[in-house]
């Protein structure tokens, strides 16, 4: 099911500006900067060994994630677990009894299928689930 976390989000509202102190403090690069279609977020990520810093940025701001960061600010927004077969993990989920924001994945960053569970499930922590489009061995 559960295989590694791939990324922890950071919700700013400007990535370059937001990936600054990662670069200057901590000497790590901001890459593979995308617009997410049908999100209306730009992300960008810091590559930390396996498991990456996903900053995002809304695009638009009468989305959720805009709303987001007017009430609460810039910080952790979400952890993204990566599975093996996301469809069949957020039916398991489901059946479990677990609220969900998406029942069928969608598209996100890097061609992944993600889906989020809601945080009333998940103690207050937003948690994704991701399949990569061309799954690591």
């Amino acid at each position: 099911m559960i295989k590694k976390i791939d990324h922890i989000a950071v919700v700013v509202p400007n990535l370059e500006e937001g990936a600054k102190f990662y670069k200057e403090f901590l000497g790590l690069n901001l890459a593979d900067v995308e617009e997410i279609e049908g999100m209306d977020t730009k992300v960008g990520f810091i590559a930390i060994g396996e498991t990456k810093i996903e900053l995002v940025q809304p695009t638009k701001e009468e989305t959720g994630l805009a709303k987001y960061l007017a009430n609460r600010g810039p910080g952790i927004h979400h952890i993204c677990l990566e599975v093996d077969d996301i469809e069949a993990d957020l039916k398991a989920f489901k059946e479990k009894g677990a609220l969900l924001i998406d029942e069928t994945p969608r598209k996100g960053a890097h061609g992944m299928k993600v889906g989020f569970i809601h945080p009333k499930t998940s103690g207050g922590v937003l948690i994704e689930l991701c399949e990569p489009s061309h799954p690591k061995d």
